[in-house]
């Protein structure tokens, strides 16, 4: 079954009542160029484990099960799932979940929170995201105590631009996700290559999480990631305005302590957050 066939997407969804559904921002992949792509920059070895968010019809699905030694795939859209019993039945490594990854899982231990008994580790991410949950979903499993090896994401262009952003174009979303992990934009992806084509070019992101004890080794400390992101938001809060401006109404503070505490760090406070790299902001939450 060509499941990069337009054709035999629709008839397959005909045969279940299905429609790509915009509120899944379902949007199938139909270049087998791309689906290499996304295999070669996951590096799969055949002792690896693959959790894969929204499969769709299984195109995706297919091509890692034949280089895994096992596959999760997790799909919120229920007719999808049923979808995926018929494509995927050959794959006697695949696991198929019917859920929703944000809702329905708990991944600080790594167990469903469901009628399921499931547990997963030493894992990799690969997945074309929905575009309405990549920033939650990137965030979700950064935060994991049990982070993946690596993910390798079909994203939005423009989101993967700016998660891969340098100073002076930083984002909250970048810092957010440079401070876990090292990204990176793999290929950009041409929005005829999938059916229904969506309104926006993709690109295919590599995220290779840091462990603790990396992050300690590039002189991060023991960082209190609570305190750390509160600073980054009290600093991109507004985020056109001064950086001295910013922290001093967000934090509560007189702008001249804000103002000295700035310049010891060799920050102007004149700055907007945009233009500080990742080690300004951890030298600014290991000396608040």
């Amino acid at each position: 079954m060509n499941l990069t066939s337009p054709k035999t997407i629709k008839e397959l969804l005909a045969k279940y009542g299905a429609k790509p559904s915009k509120r899944f921002g379902q949007n199938f992949l139909i270049d087998k160029r791309i689906l290499s792509k996304i295999i070669e920059a996951a590096e799969i070895k055949p002792t690896d484990t693959i959790l894969e968010v929204g499969p769709g019809v299984g195109t995706l699905s297919q091509e890692l099960a034949k280089k895994a030694e096992k596959v999760v795939a997790i799909e919120k859209d229920p007719k999808m799932t049923e979808i995926l019993q018929e494509t995927l039945k050959e794959y006697k490594n695949v696991q198929i979940l019917q859920g929703d990854i944000l809702k329905n899982f708990k991944f600080d231990d790594f167990k469903l929170i469901s009628n399921f008994k499931f547990q997963i580790s030493n894992y990799k991410v690969v997945a074309n995201l929905p575009y309405y949950i990549t920033s939650p979903v990137i965030r979700m499993f950064l935060e994991a105590k049990n982070q993946p090896e690596m993910m390798v994401l079909m994203v939005q262009k423009e989101v993967a631009q700016r998660i891969c952003a340098k100073p002076p174009k930083m984002s909250l979303l970048s810092v957010s996700v440079q401070f876990y992990s090292s990204p990176k934009i793999i290929s950009y992806v041409s929005k005829n290559c999938f059916w229904p084509s969506p309104k926006v070019d993709s690109a295919i992101l590599k995220i290779a999480p840091r462990n603790y004890a990396e992050t300690r080794a590039e002189s991060r400390g023991n960082i209190n990631s609570k305190l750390f992101f509160s600073i980054v938001r009290a600093g991109f809060s507004q985020p056109r305005k001064q950086l001295a401006g910013n922290f001093s109404k967000q934090l509560k503070k007189d702008k001249k302590i804000i103002e000295l505490w700035l310049s010891k760090n060799n920050i102007n406070p004149k700055q907007r957050a945009e233009t500080l790299s990742i080690q300004d902001w951890v030298n600014l939450a290991n000396s608040w």
